[in-house]
């Protein structure tokens, strides 16, 4: 049964205020996902921007600032500890990273704590830059895009990797076996609390990637962070299934896609692309191709 507004628990469990820019994803993103665990929760949160805005907003659960490299560690070792103590049951640990710390940086701690069938859900905020230290390319920038490490000039043009090539997060972890696996979005929180409720009754590893569309390191206008973020599946350019067990469903079916543009030109770091038709249309094409890669493997 999916899951209705007056459903959404209403208790907070974040303090007001916290650090983050105007219209930052990961605080909407965080807070859904905190309201949809509940209170018996201890988080394990990397370095990354979300570690360090919520040092003012932060969350009233046990919350644990770790390296940008060892977050499925730290969990596995209180996920054995609390099962020494007779305590696991009924705590949910949750570790929250970016995709610098998921992607790249952790991905072998990631790897590893999921082959172990550590208890945990890990929920990576996708902004698809390392915008807690300037914002450079990741694993998981797109095709094209504009970084601080992949500039936009006579010689470059933006990320220079293909769409079909950015790091999977979803398929990497579905590849290891494991037991709950989703794509998720900011912009469309009732699907995303869905995602984590379900991650939830599982026991084993879960991992759900919510894309986050980070107005400051794209160049957007604040107040179009979820609209972006909406945009970004009605364009196909992220697709929301789940795989549970093996078996993929998409959860949010687009029954006919916007032309990527619309997503593209809300963001200046895609204004070389959007005045480019060559470029634009090349683009165009690998989305098109990626997402009907994902939809082939659709149960």
């Amino acid at each position: 049964m999916s899951v209705r507004l007056k459903d959404l628990p209403t208790e907070e469990l974040l303090h007001k205020g916290n650090l983050a820019c105007a219209g930052c994803p990961e605080m909407i993103g965080f807070r859904h996902v905190l309201r949809a665990l509940g209170p018996e929760t201890i988080v394990i949160n990397a370095t990354g921007c979300l570690a360090v805005i919520t040092q003012m907003g932060v969350p009233l659960v046990p919350h644990f600032h770790v390296l940008f490299e060892n977050a499925p560690a730290v969990v596995s070792g209180i996920d054995d500890a609390l099962r020494v103590q007779g305590r696991r049951e009924g705590v949910n640990l949750l570790v929250v990273a970016g995709d610098g710390g998921t992607a790249d940086i952790g991905l072998g701690s990631l790897s590893g704590a999921i082959e172990r069938g550590q208890d945990f859900i890990y929920v990576c905020f996708d902004n698809e830059m390392y915008m807690n230290t300037g914002g450079q390319r990741s694993g998981t920038t797109p095709y094209l895009a504009r970084t601080t490490t992949t500039p936009v000039g006579v010689e470059s043009r933006g990320e220079p990797r293909t769409e079909m090539r950015r790091k999977d997060m979803v398929e990497i972890a579905v590849a290891h076996g494991i037991p709950y696996a989703a794509s998720a979005s900011i912009g469309y929180p009732l699907d995303l609390v869905e995602r984590v409720e379900k991650a939830a009754r599982v026991r084993g590893p879960t991992y759900i990637h919510v894309h986050s569309p980070c107005p400051t390191g794209w160049g957007m206008e604040p107040s179009k962070t979820v609209e972006a973020a909406q945009l970004a599946v009605k364009t196909g350019c992220v697709v929301l299934y789940e795989v549970e067990e093996g078996k993929r469903r998409v959860t949010r079916p687009v029954a006919r896609r916007a032309p990527v543009e619309e997503y593209l030109k809300l963001q200046a770091r895609f204004r070389h692309v959007v005045a480019d038709p060559a470029a634009l249309a090349e683009v165009q094409r690998g989305v098109d191709e990626r997402h009907a890669a994902i939809l082939a493997r659709m149960a």
